[in-house]
């Protein structure tokens, strides 16, 4: 018998939907399956399955309390700190799922798919103007998967021009798939360590750069939801020594509209159609990630892609037939084509304003619960930030109360956890990413909420927090070892100066 936890503090059993429902048992009446030759041989079922028979209310009302144990964006603010936007409008999927769109087949013959190449070829469109890049591969599958045509793209203007080089520079900021990346397209990667700002230390930046290195990957805003304040310099700095600056896009929808990372001297991006233009993100896909490229790289843009020939659209198959230098094939078609739908039915309903103005209510919301948590938590790093509000446990210091507890407790009252520990150069870090779409008196409950736990975090009612999550079907794992593993409580010393 599992245990259901509906409203907060309501315990009631739910039986298994095997003790429900029984073999002999069906919602529906069907005929006899007459009998029919096989060549199953000996690999026929030798005995009944003994899957249980219900009703079709006892079905549905099964899966809806199942579905109750989760909690989503459709039942509540979600805080967690993350490369997603979290909320998808119902529109994109209503239009990704319309008759001629949901049902393509990649292998159909490119004159009966027009329609879907001039929906690529316009998403391009909206992403190159929005990044102020002359090019971009639609290809890639996932965030990961676009740094890797960016990373190949770099490595093969490298090799063509003679210069193959070793090395790549990574802040302790970026995003975690920025190193493993480099390393997957056979580079070395060097850390380079934050500054006391939480921001890319330039000093140690420049004297790391040398003519072995291929290129830098910056995540800007990083991972401390912070602006890189020196990409000027730090692009002008990798383009002296002749290397490539790589910037992670996963951060991009806090500065779309307003920023322009071309203008930056930035020469490729990934950018996350989840995060900036509003896709589904969930149960591991399906991703999607184009990467964007300067015009010193470009020409390195992997195969397939859009042309539009003026009487129609084609597609670039093979490097044979490209005008480039393509540095490959990264998926067996074209992208993630229902991806690409929602993304321009996104950037057409929100126009160019409207996307300005979702960035600039992103960064609003993080301000905001970071304006108003400041005085009873503790913040990273000093100054406003972008899309993320970053805090630390240097507020719980002297209670035996840690960062995990505090996130458990998060659960009892209502509120899916804030991301923990992470970014690792932050000891002990709560990062709340409230995105653009939550109102002020969502925020507020929500702030409401944390102030009271900070509040009795302080007053040391140690026992309250070490035994939540007290409200949910299954309690807290052991997770002690974890929430003090080294790798949990790293950090640099730059940073540690700063949270002193």
């Amino acid at each position: 018998m599992a245990t259901f936890s509906g409203n907060r503090g309501l315990q009631m059993e739910q039986p298994l939907i095997f003790e429900q429902g029984s073999p002999d048992r069906t919602a529906v009446d069907l005929p006899d399956v007459p009998a029919v030759g096989d060549r199953l041989g000996g690999l026929k079922r030798q005995q009944p399955v003994g899957l249980p028979g219900l009703s079709e209310p006892e079905v549905v009302r099964h899966y809806t309390r199942l579905s109750q144990k989760n909690y989503c964006i459709d039942s509540g603010l979600y805080p967690l700190g993350s490369c997603t936007m979290k909320h998808n409008p119902r529109l994109n999927e209503k239009l990704a799922r319309l008759p001629g769109i949901g049902d393509l087949h990649p292998l159909q013959p490119v004159s009966t798919a027009q329609g879907a190449l001039m929906i690529i070829d316009a998403c391009a469109r909206w992403l190159m103007a929005l990044t102020g890049m002359p090019a971009v591969a639609m290809s890639p599958g996932a965030g990961a998967h676009g740094e890797f045509v960016g990373m190949a793209a770099i490595r093969a203007a490298h090799e063509d021009r003679g210069d193959a080089r070793r090395r790549v520079l990574v802040p302790e900021s970026a995003h975690g798939t920025n190193p493993a990346t480099a390393v997957a397209c056979g580079y070395a990667v060097e850390p380079i360590p934050a500054n006391r700002r939480g921001r890319v230390d330039i000093g140690r930046l420049r004297a790391a750069l040398a003519p072995d290195v291929a290129a830098i990957m910056v995540t800007n805003p990083n991972t401390c939801g912070l602006f890189e304040t020196d990409i000027l310099d730090i692009a002008a700095a990798a383009h002296d020594v002749g290397a490539y600056f790589y910037c992670d896009g996963a951060n991009f929808n806090a500065i779309v509209g307003r920023v322009r990372p071309g203008d930056l001297g930035v020469d490729a991006m990934h950018i996350n159609l989840h995060k900036t233009f509003s896709t589904p993100h969930g149960g591991g896909g399906p991703g999607s990630g184009p990467v964007v490229l300067s015009a010193a790289l470009a020409p390195y843009a992997p195969v397939p892609y859009v042309v539009n020939e003026g009487d129609g659209l084609s597609l670039v198959e093979y490097a044979a037939a490209s005008d480039g230098k393509p540095c490959g094939r990264i998926k067996g078609f074209h992208g993630q084509f229902g991806m690409f739908v929602r993304a321009l039915a996104y950037m057409m309903s929100m126009g160019s304003d409207g996307l300005k103005q979702a960035a600039t209510d992103a960064v609003i919301n993080a301000n905001y619960v970071m304006a108003r948590l400041k005085d009873v938590m503790t913040p990273s790093f000093d100054g406003p930030c972008m899309h993320e509000a970053l805090f630390d446990d240097r507020f719980l210091k002297g209670s035996e109360i840690t960062t995990l507890d505090f996130a458990k407790a998060l659960i009892d009252e209502g509120y899916h956890p804030m991301t923990v520990y992470f970014p690792l150069i932050v000891p002990g870090a709560m990062l709340i990413e409230p995105t653009e779409t939550e109102s002020r008196q969502s925020l507020d409950r929500f702030i409401d909420v944390m102030r009271a736990l900070a509040a009795r975090a302080v007053a040391g009612d140690a026992e309250r927090f070490r035994n939540a999550p007290r409200f949910t079907p299954r309690r807290r794992l052991d997770e002690t070892s974890a929430a003090r593993h080294p790798v949990l409580r790293w950090r640099t010393p730059a940073v540690d100066r700063a949270a002193e």
